[in-house]
């Protein structure tokens, strides 16, 4: 059987192309995509969801445990600077945890994950999540065990928790269950409600013992026979659950029960897109519509530029062999002379650590800008062994799409401290912030002329430990290799 993904965000026309093309079916797709493709696309079921991450650098994946491997496996290939991590709080997964904060609208939990080191960012079994009050039917204080569903995953670079619940649901597609009786129907409107809770009542539809039916708004255009396989497989998937459902919320005891997911229907995953990645998906999405040299590296920017580049694409059929326009977007988008710009350096276990940040004193045509940073006193610089002072300044020269950037340190007399050059995915520089995949290996000049590589044992051991794949480990040092030899 053909495995079926469903798919949105920015990234849907590119992927849904990619994702024919290896054999996948496509469903529940949108208008434009139906448009777009001369292609049969079923309201059925997804055995995966693939949609794009709240900050548009990369997607999230959940679905059948079975299929979302295939489908991550695919998404790796799109280019060099991809990078995958499996999701330890898929959608669904039912898991213990212990209150650990009380916040104006909800609280923090410290969940029991399983002890895989590649499941949380850093390694270890505890994951954090949100529970908001109203998510759970008990008061909640600090140190109560709690046993709770993930409602809303969030990827390992972004500063989010996942979403949690106390009260149990089970996605299948077109219909979610939850405890109860009773069928609802979420329609577009009245008619198409009542219309579709007809169909399900003449089918005889009825939802397993225990269960209430709440069928989507896509069922509404589904056939019978999705909706028959819609039920099917939200039946399948609450079946899956090992617990009490009413068992949820605030437990007795003064620890997690468990460490891992007690029940978790779906398995997730979360890809993260480089620049190569997005202009090879650029390329794919070519091949459907017209594409803007550049398109999905825009659209990551921000949500303004994202609505500007679909307003240019449908004024214009722009040279699909011009250079990507950095001056135009920055001059429209940032950032610009006197912004201030944060440097997002992520790492290739997933976290995201902000360097801080500093103010745009540059911004050349050809993707050239310079940052400078005040730094405080206190410690040294990393791979120089120079005391940090205060008064010190931090110079930063980015360039659009290079995979090295250096930072010289000076004091407060102009004195060069030193250089370090940070050897990483190709440099983004996006309106508020520089991002970039730091890539271990790097190369520094001290203040005396002193060339020195450093941290190849620890890009060995990323390889090793399965962080980063080792096409982009050669890759990472063959500039360093470049950069010690030009210094």
């Amino acid at each position: 059987m053909t495995a079926r993904v469903r798919l949105r965000g920015i990234y849907t026309t590119a992927l849904t192309r990619l994702l024919l093309d290896a054999g996948y079916e496509v469903v529940d797709a949108s208008g434009p995509i139906r448009r777009r493709f001369e292609a049969d696309f079923p309201d059925a079921p997804p055995d995966v969801t693939v949609s794009t991450s709240a900050d548009r650098t990369g997607v999230g994946l959940s679905g059948d445990p079975d299929v979302v491997p295939s489908v991550v496996d695919r998404l790796r290939g799109v280019g060099v600077d991809a990078l995958t991590w499996r999701d330890p709080t898929p959608p669904g997964a039912v898991l213990d945890g212990e209150v650990r904060e009380t916040l104006g609208g909800g609280a923090i939990v410290a969940l029991a994950v399983d002890g895989d080191a590649h499941d949380v960012p850093g390694g270890g079994d505890i994951a954090e999540g949100y529970l908001p009050y109203n998510a759970v039917d008990a008061h909640v204080e600090v140190g109560d065990p709690v046993r709770l569903q993930v409602r809303e995953s969030a990827p390992p670079w972004a500063d989010t928790r996942p979403t949690l619940s106390g009260n149990l649901r089970v996605d299948g597609g077109l219909v979610a269950l939850e405890p109860g009786s009773g069928t609802r129907v979420d329609g577009r409107s009245d008619a198409a409600a009542r219309e579709l809770a007809g169909m399900v009542d003449l089918l005889g539809l009825e939802p397993p013992a225990g269960w209430r039916a709440i069928w989507s708004r896509a069922a509404v255009d589904a056939d019978s026979d999705a909706l028959e396989a819609g039920l099917e497989a939200a039946t399948e998937r609450a079946e899956r659950f090992a617990v009490d459902v009413a068992e949820l919320g605030v437990r007795e005891g003064s620890a997690p029960a468990e460490d891992g997911p007690l029940a978790s229907p779906h398995a997730g995953a979360w890809v993260w897109f480089g620049r190569e990645c997005r202009f090879e998906l650029d390329s794919a999405r070519r091949r459907v519509t017209t594409t803007l040299p550049g398109h999905h590296r825009i659209k990551a920017g921000s949500s303004d530029a994202s609505v500007g580049v679909d307003l240019a694409e449908s004024l214009c059929a722009p040279d699909p062999d011009a250079e990507f326009p950095f001056e135009t977007v920055a001059e429209a988008f940032g950032p610009a002379d006197g912004d201030d710009l944060r440097i997002e350096h992520g790492k290739p276990d997933g976290r995201l650590i902000v360097l801080g940040s500093g103010e745009v004193t540059a911004v050349d045509s050809d993707g050239s800008v310079t940052v400078e940073r005040s730094m405080t006193g206190g410690g040294s610089y990393d791979g120089l062994d120079v005391p940090r002072e205060a008064g010190d300044v931090a110079v930063t020269s980015l360039k659009e799409g290079r995979w090295w950037y250096p930072t010289t340190y000076r004091g407060a007399d102009g004195t060069v401290k030193g250089t370090y050059v940070n050897v990483c995915t190709p440099v983004e520089v996006f309106p508020d912030a520089a991002r970039y995949v730091d890539l271990h290996v790097d190369v520094v000049k001290h203040a005396d002329g002193m060339v020195e590589r450093v941290d190849d044992e620890v890009l060995d051991a990323s390889v090793a430990d399965g962080d980063m794949p080792e096409t982009l480990a050669e890759k990472a040092r063959s500039v360093a290799g470049a950069l010690e030899n030009a210094l």
